[in-house]
């Protein structure tokens, strides 16, 4: 089964567009998301144009601020502090990879938590891995509603995430061993990487390295979920980490690239803003 998010997405986000009337009705407003783009990079530019088309769909009001590459460390920090008291901006989020001069765990760390609507600042993350509530990076918590509206069974599964940055690899290996699968982490230059992925029921690669993951690393039936996106030179196509067109006879399930896991990506963005709101007027109004 070739597992498209784009169907998901597009039922999640019809049910998220029918909540946020009586969101304004309880509220008086509806939830306001800010995306902060450093530069012009085409990629960077497709994905905050994204964001800002759904959540027009969904009723959602977006900003979307533009800087400069030039644009220093503390300029940002600055813009980020004044969206951090701003009381009518519910989310904010910004959009990376950010230019070399910028610390991007810095950025990342000056967002305030209860408006960090992607998930990775560091006391979300924090309560991710200690399963407390929070809120969860938008990637790795779209990929397990795929999996789950997929009916694949992930109790006592041998899963294996190949990549463990803080933005997939890390919070997913966390969310399936908190739905009882047994995870192995590994990444790109893991000795004998063939060995362990060969283990996996389910597989899931994000590291950005094209067609890292070829027929002869995965066993039959196996659940293949990719998240890694790059441009084939020759052709300028977007191809993932897995190649695709071989490894597909092998898997029960098996995402394509693109659309598979990126749409549900931006539906878990609209959902967290939507969180993010619905928790900060819970507060207000209680204190």
């Amino acid at each position: 089964m070739i597992l498209s998010g784009k169907e998901l997405a597009a039922n999640i986000k019809a049910g998220i567009a029918a909540d946020i009337p009586h969101l304004k009705e309880k509220y008086g407003r509806v939830p306001h998301l800010v995306v902060i783009l450093i530069g012009n990079d085409p990629a960077s530019e497709s994905y905050v144009r994204g964001k800002a088309k759904a959540s027009e769909l969904v009723g959602i009001t977006n900003t979307t601020i533009r800087k400069p590459v030039e644009t220093t460390e503390e300029e940002l920090l600055s813009l980020i502090y004044q969206l951090n008291r701003d009381d009518k901006v519910d989310g904010i989020l910004v959009q990376l990879p950010l230019p070399d001069h910028i610390n991007e765990p810095t950025i990342v760390a000056a967002i305030s938590p209860e408006k960090d609507v992607d998930g990775f600042h560091p006391l979300n993350l924090a309560a991710l891995y200690q399963n407390r509530p929070c809120i969860l990076p938008c990637t790795p918590k779209g990929i397990i509603r795929m999996l789950k509206a997929a009916n694949v069974s992930i109790e006592g599964k041998r899963a294996v995430v190949v990549g463990r940055s803080n933005i997939v690899g890390m919070p997913v290996a966390r969310l399936l061993m908190n739905e009882n699968a047994t995870v192995t982490i590994a990444h790109s230059h893991t000795v004998n990487l063939a060995e362990i992925t060969r283990q996996a029921e389910i597989l899931v690669v994000a590291t950005g390295h094209a067609h890292l993951i070829t027929e002869d690393m995965v066993s039959d039936g196996v659940v293949v979920i990719d998240v890694g996106i790059s441009r084939n030179p020759q052709t300028g196509k977007l191809v993932g980490d897995v190649d695709f067109d071989n490894v597909a006879p092998k898997a029960s399930v098996i995402t394509p690239v693109p659309g598979g896991v990126g749409p549900m990506t931006i539906c878990s963005l609209m959902e967290n803003t939507v969180e993010c709101f619905i928790n900060r007027m819970k507060f207000k109004k209680n204190y």
